[in-house]
C-alpha cells in the first residue's frame, strides 16, 4: 500500500534497528485519511472471506479495525488488556507479551461478543514477533469461531512473527513490510510475503 509506505517514510521515526516510531499516524495520533485507506484496502482484501467480527487488541489496532469495520459493515471487538468493573466474568483470555513495553498481560473479551458461528478477521497495528496475534488467536480458538485471517497495518519482516503466524496456514495480508531499519533507514520488502 504505497500510501501508507509514504507516511511511514515522511513521518516515522527510526529508533533502532528493531524499532519503528509511528506515533504521528498510527499509534498516538491518528490520521483519519489514512485510517480510512487502510480501513478500505483491508476491506478489499478480505471481501469474499465472510467476515462477521472483527477482533483487535487495545489500543493501536482499533483505529484500523474499525474503518475495516465500517466499511465491511460487521462489529470490532477489542481485547482488553485489564480488566474493568463491568468486564469479570464470562470471558475468554490469553496472555501476551509485549517486547516494545516488556511487559505481560491479560487480554480478555467477553464470551457474549464472539462466538462459534462468527468469522473472524483478526486487525494489529504492528506484526513483530507475534506474541499479540497468537493471543488473538488464542482467543478465536476458544470461542470455537472461524478465522478469515490476519491484517497487519506494518509487518517487520525482519522479526519472526510473521514467518511463524504463516507456517501455522493463517493467511496474512501486511499493507507495509518493513524488511530492515538498519541505519536509520526504512526498508521495505520488495515482495509482498502476504500472496
Amino acid at each position: 500500500m504505497q500510501l501508507l509506505k509514504d507516511k511511514i517514510v515522511q513521518d516515522g521515526k527510526v529508533l533502532s534497528d528493531q524499532v519503528l516510531k509511528v506515533d504521528t499516524f498510527l499509534n498516538h495520533q491518528i490520521d483519519p485519511v489514512l485510517m480510512q485507506a487502510i480501513g478500505e484496502e483491508f476491506a478489499t482484501r478480505f471481501k469474499d472471506a465472510g467476515i462477521t467480527q472483527i477482533v483487535t487488541i487495545e489500543s493501536s489496532g482499533i483505529a484500523p479495525a474499525m474503518m475495516a469495520g465500517l466499511v465491511l459493515g460487521v462489529p470490532v471487538v477489542f481485547a482488553r488488556k485489564r480488566k474493568s468493573l463491568t468486564l469479570i466474568d464470562h470471558l475468554y483470555t490469553a496472555s501476551v507479551h509485549s517486547f516494545t513495553k516488556n511487559e505481560t498481560n491479560e487480554i480478555s473479551v467477553s464470551k457474549d461478543f464472539v462466538t462459534s458461528e462468527d468469522t473472524v478477521l483478526l486487525i494489529d497495528d504492528f506484526l513483530a514477533n507475534g506474541q499479540a496475534v497468537l493471543g488473538l488467536l488464542d482467543i478465536v480458538e476458544q470461542a470455537g469461531a472461524k478465522l478469515a485471517g490476519v491484517g497487519i497495518v506494518i509487518e517487520k519482516g525482519f522479526q519472526t512473527g510473521g514467518t511463524m503466524i504463516r507456517e501455522k496456514g493463517i493467511r496474512v495480508e501486511s499493507l507495509a513490510i518493513v524488511s530492515s531499519l538498519e541505519n536509520g533507514q526504512v526498508t521495505f520488502a520488495e515482495e509482498d510475503l502476504s500472496k
